[in-house]
């Protein structure tokens, strides 16, 4: 029969031809029955049409109603950041879109790694306009909250490794590693990662098996290196051996994995989460800092922090105290704790250690 329209595809309908990606990969094999988040997966690979059997499939009752719910529901419940319309948001949105699919599809289809890869390639095109500490996705959710950790950990690392002089063959792999690093949450019950109570000793081994599930994802998939494959895997060690799965230590860690840890430790710190609020990045900046000491790479963590306040004179703040001014001087020895001219007057945080900025504005 002729190709329909993905809009016009019912649910159920069963593929009676390869859908395959623009790339040139195979998306979903012949007899597959179409489900709900199948729709949204050929969605996010920008698939136009597809044949399937029949044009009168009968769709089971009430799914499509309940479909239009959960759409209007995560709607309701997500936060209107920012209403920029620049073509890095435009990309990282279509960057959320195919990683969000990715994650929910990988432990039934294999990785599109290619589309990934031109995504990204996309994304990073336009990492210029890419600040640590004054990008705000358009929208966030606290459901979404694993991928847009991936897609802001992935334009930090490249940031790091650029930031860091690594070789620029180093750089993609890099944003590769943030973007993939926690993938193995995929195979951790959902009700743990957003659970906003105290997890009890058995619940914390589970979500920490996400570093071994995630190394399993990705041990046969081509077109990235090993040090991406050992980012998902090392993310969570320390440099004094403190950390999981294998309490490594120093050189033992891969660099990409060491670079994803700051990053994602920024990340997750800053963004709200279902069990705690987000908190200033001038405050996750300088607890950072401090496990430089023994857990984090001090190298990496110091160059981050040099860059990432690298504000220009005039820049716009709001204290923790919920005054608005602007940043006059920033002291490379106090580089989270900069003067701010408040009300007229001249404010040293790093006098005023009571005081910290909040937010850029």
């Amino acid at each position: 029969m002729p190709s329909l329209s993905v809009e016009d595809v019912k649910l159920c309908s069963k593929i009676i031809k390869d859908v395959i990606t623009p790339l040139g990969g195979l998306l979903f094999a012949k007899g597959k029955v179409l489900l709900p988040r199948d729709m949204d997966i050929l969605q996010a690979f920008l698939i136009q049409q597809v044949e399937v059997e029949g044009n009168d499939a009968e769709t089971k009752a009430g799914e499509p109603a309940k479909a239009t719910a959960k759409t209007t529901s995560v709607k309701a419940n997500a936060v209107v950041k920012d209403k920029s319309s620049t073509p890095l948001h435009d990309e990282y949105d279509k960057m959320l879109a195919l990683i969000k699919n990715s994650y929910r599809s990988v432990t039934a289809v294999t990785l599109p790694i290619f589309e990934l890869r031109s995504q990204l390639e996309a994304l990073i095109g336009h990492i210029k306009d890419y600040h640590v500490l004054k990008f705000v996705p358009r929208m966030l959710n606290e459901q979404d909250y694993n991928y847009h950790n991936a897609v802001l950990s992935a334009l930090t690392s490249y940031k790091i490794a650029q930031w860091c002089n690594y070789p620029q063959k180093d750089w993609m792999q890099a944003a590769f590693a943030g973007l993939l690093h926690d993938i193995g949450n995929a195979k951790v019950d959902p009700m743990l990662l957003h659970k906003a109570d105290r997890l009890n000793s058995e619940e914390k081994e589970e979500v920490r098996r996400h570093t071994t599930y995630g190394y399993q994802f990705l041990r046969n998939v081509t077109a990235i290196n090993e040090g991406v494959r050992l980012a998902a895997l090392q993310h969570h060690e320390k440099i004094d051996g403190s950390g999981y799965p294998l309490r490594l230590e120093g050189s033992q860690i891969h660099i990409y994995a060491k670079i994803v840890a700051v990053a994602d430790i920024y990340h997750a710190m800053t963004r709200e989460r279902a069990y705690k609020k987000a908190e200033s990045p001038y405050i996750v900046l300088e607890q950072i800092l401090k496990e430089s000491f023994g857990k984090l790479d001090p190298i990496i963590v110091q160059t981050f922090i040099q860059k990432t306040t690298e504000l220009y004179t005039g820049t716009q703040i709001r204290l923790s105290d919920g005054r608005t001014g602007e940043i006059i001087f920033t002291d490379r020895a106090n580089p989270t704790r900069p003067m701010v001219q408040v009300e007229g007057k001249i404010v040293n945080l790093a006098l005023e250690r009571e005081l910290n900025i909040k937010e850029i504005i």
